[in-house]
């Protein structure tokens, strides 16, 4: 049964009628900014550890740390021969001398790299997939004494367990904001149906159901919470801008890494509409469930 269409403009007014007013826009605002922040934490965690999964898993760096200048090159000449053979590895790069300069000019100065100082030979190695650096090691232990491997990923795993442990926090994170914004909406409804009892009654007596009664509040909760929801967006994207753009000026490869991508940040811009219908599901529950009880 329809409302009059008196009865519908005056039943509108059961929660306020301006935009953001109450406190409820604004708290929501405040929960949708730190869960934009959190969400844009664990999207940018994740692409991280994609990254350093995608760079590193499958390298390894040899050294060849020896005093003896001529043992030491006949060594990496044996090194070279057994990796451009051995079936694991798929590419080999020796670390030249002008590129060793420029790794240890900003501690040693100009220069660093001469006869005198025995700098250690490296060779950075890429492993073909599922392979590991352990199927190496006999091998090089047997063609060169001196050589030592270190494996990128073994060494990055704490660092990597660290990110994975973060991304799923930011993630708890986000449901949490998302259950406290479901809760909000539910005290914010259940506070206007108590005010506006005889109301209501009045208008089940005129005819009208619950459902109908439902759904002036979830429109009109759901036109609070995208309104707050938009302004906690905007408030925090603008703090993903900012920190993306610190980051960046590091001109350093792993914080590069925590970059958002532009998937990455149409899921942020769907947080708000996501917002928007748990509060409408929300209103919708609590005053059905409210209704029901009080008849």
């Amino acid at each position: 049964m329809r409302l009059p269409m008196r009865l519908a403009f005056a039943d509108s007014r059961l929660l306020p009628d301006t935009r953001l007013a109450g406190p409820m826009p604004w708290v929501i605002a405040i929960m949708m900014f730190l869960m934009v922040l959190a969400a844009a934490g664990g999207l940018a965690l994740a692409q991280a550890a994609r990254a350093l999964g995608g760079d590193l898993a499958d390298r390894a760096t040899i050294q060849i740390v020896e005093a003896n200048a001529d043992l030491r090159e006949a060594q990496a000449k044996a090194v070279l021969t057994l990796l451009a053979k051995h079936p694991a590895v798929a590419t080999v790069h020796r670390v030249s001398d002008a590129e060793m300069q420029v790794l240890l000019e900003p501690w040693l100065g100009g220069g660093a790299v001469d006869a005198e100082l025995p700098v250690p030979v490296l060779i950075d190695i890429g492993l073909h997939p599922g392979q590991r650096v352990d199927a190496l090691a006999a091998a090089l232990r047997r063609a060169a004494p001196a050589a030592r491997i270190d494996d990128h990923a073994r060494a990055l795993a704490p660092l990597a367990g660290l990110i994975g442990a973060l991304k799923w926090l930011a993630i708890a994170v986000v449901l949490l904001m998302a259950g406290a914004t479901a809760a909000i909406v539910v005290l914010t409804a259940r506070g206007a149906l108590n005010t506006h009892r005889p109301t209501i009654d009045v208008m089940h007596l005129l005819g009208a159901t619950d459902i109908q009664i439902a759904r002036l509040f979830q429109r009109r909760i759901a036109v609070d919470a995208l309104a707050g929801g938009l302004l906690g967006l905007a408030g925090a994207g603008a703090v993903v801008i900012i920190v993306g753009a610190r980051l960046a000026a590091l001109g350093s490869e792993l914080m590069g890494a925590f970059q958002l991508s532009p998937w990455a940040w149409a899921a942020l811009a769907a947080l708000p509409l996501a917002g928007m219908i748990v509060a409408m599901l929300a209103a919708r529950w609590t005053v059905v469930a409210a209704l029901r009880r009080m008849l």
